[in-house]
C-alpha cells in the first residue's frame, strides 16, 4: 500500500557532493509524516518530526536554520502523491535555481521528469552562484535567485508582486527562461511553467509506483 499522505520535497544545497550515493528510490513502505513541511520516514522505526532530508550526519547537506530547505542555486525534486484525481503529481525544478543534475523515474512506465545537463558548465555569467576554492562554479541561480531586477518582492522573473498569475508572469517575460528549458526540456524552468505540459507529471496513484531519484544521471 503506498502510505505517503502529502508532500516531498527534496531540496540539494551547492556543493553538495555525492561519492558514494548515486540514486534514492522511494517505495510505497515510506510514509510522508504529515507536517507542516515534508519529512519522510522509515515505516519502522519512525523518525521524530524535525528530522530534515538535508540533516545529514557528515554534514553534506546544507540547510536554511529557518525553514529546513537547501539554500539556493539549488536543484529540487518535488511530489505530491494521491493528489486531486487519485494521481501522484512529480517534477524537477529549477525555480530555485541549479546544482546538481537529476531524474525522476518510476516503475510503472510514467513520464520522466529530469535536468540531465550540467547547467554549471554552462551558465551564463550573470547567474553564477558559489565557487569552490579552485574558483569552479558549485551552483547556477534562477533569474529570481540572482535577483536580476533587483525587486524580488514585485518581480516579473520571480512571477512576485503584481506579476503572480500565469496571465501576468508569461515565460517571454523571464530573462534566461530558454536556457533553462532549452538544456531541460522536462523540468520547471519558471513558477509558471506547467502549460506545456514538460514541466509537471502525473502518474495514476492505483498502480502505486515506486519513484527513484537519481543524481547525475
Amino acid at each position: 500500500m503506498n502510505m505517503f499522505t502529502t508532500y516531498i520535497r527534496t531540496l540539494l544545497a551547492a556543493g553538495t557532493l555525492f561519492s558514494s550515493l548515486k540514486a534514492a528510490t522511494i517505495p510505497s513502505a515510506y510514509e510522508l509524516l504529515s507536517t507542516s513541511r515534508a519529512y519522510v520516514a522509515a515505516k519502522s522505526p519512525p523518525l521524530p518530526v524535525g528530522i530534515a532530508l538535508c540533516s545529514n550526519p557528515d554534514s553534506r547537506f546544507i540547510c536554511d536554520a529557518r525553514t529546513g530547505t537547501g539554500v539556493p542555486p539549488v536543484s529540487v525534486a518535488e511530489w505530491t502523491l494521491q493528489g486531486d484525481g487519485n494521481r501522484d503529481f512529480y517534477d524537477v525544478s529549477l525555480v530555485d535555481g541549479f546544482n546538481l543534475p537529476m531524474s525522476i523515474t518510476n516503475d510503472r512506465g510514467c513520464p520522466t521528469a529530469d535536468c540531465p545537463v550540467d547547467l554549471d558548465a554552462i551558465c551564463p555569467a550573470e547567474l553564477g552562484g558559489p565557487t569552490d576554492a579552485n574558483g569552479a562554479l558549485l551552483g547556477c541561480n534562477s533569474v529570481c535567485t540572482a535577483n536580476l531586477d533587483g525587486n524580488p518582492a514585485d518581480s516579473a522573473n520571480c512571477c512576485s508582486g503584481s506579476h503572480n498569475t500565469l496571465e501576468t508572469c508569461p515565460s517571454s517575460g523571464v530573462r534566461d527562461y530558454n536556457f533553462f528549458k532549452s538544456n531541460c526540456p522536462n523540468s520547471y524552468a519558471y513558477a509558471f511553467d506547467e502549460p506545456g505540459g514538460t514541466a509537471l507529471f502525473t502518474c495514476d496513484s492505483g498502480v502505486l509506483a515506486d519513484y527513484t531519484l537519481t543524481f547525475c544521471p
